[in-house]
């Protein structure tokens, strides 16, 4: 089965680390045959939110909020790769994210942490798992969390350690799993609301 999944990634720092767990999950999903769209807050920056996508006149959002909702109004889930700031997310991917809404519901999400130190980000992934829920993403039970990924991965997002890439297998099963119920029953049974 073939899913398209986006993938969202919202630092804005000059050195940033997090870039390469969202290579490597981008590499991870195509080496599964996923239609991947990449979604990056520092490619386009939304600024501050004051208007969500939904409050704009039908044509009249800005082009690439216009074309980033469409992927997400046609993924079948996503995977959000979040650093850890000061224990909570990212300011730059909650930004990015709360720019729509309705999009989001019903297709699944797999969180992707990752800090410099031994704990992996999973402080802003456990606040991160009742963000996306809010907004109407269901998530996955299991959280990837890589640690000192600096060490972790290289430049491209290639794993320097065996244990990361056979972890990684495990939680795109799981993800691939919703992805395809929820799809099935978008499909069958619509919406419920």
């Amino acid at each position: 089965m073939s899913f398209k999944t986006v993938v969202f990634y919202g630092s804005y720092r000059s050195n940033r680390q997090g870039i390469k767990a969202a290579r490597f999950m981008i590499n991870q999903l195509q080496q599964r045959n996923h239609e991947v769209i990449f979604v990056d807050a520092q490619e386009y920056d939304f600024s501050i939110l004051d208007r969500m996508y939904k409050e704009y006149e039908q044509g009249q959002a800005p082009a690439k909020m216009e074309e980033w909702a469409e992927y997400i109004r046609t993924a079948d889930g996503f995977v959000v790769v979040a650093g850890e700031y000061n224990h909570s997310i990212q300011p730059g991917l909650s930004n990015l994210m709360d720019h729509y809404l309705e999009e989001y519901f019903f297709r699944p999400a797999g969180i992707v942490s990752y800090s410099v130190s031994g704990f992996g980000g999973v402080r802003a992934a456990i606040q991160l798992r009742a963000f996306l829920s809010e907004m109407g993403m269901p998530t996955i039970s299991s959280i990837f969390a890589i640690s000192k990924i600096g060490e972790s991965l290289d430049e491209a997002g290639t794993s320097r350690e065996a244990a990361l890439t056979k972890r990684v297998g495990q939680f795109l099963d799981e993800l691939e799993w919703y992805q395809e119920a929820l799809q099935r029953q978008r499909k069958e049974k619509g919406n419920p609301f």
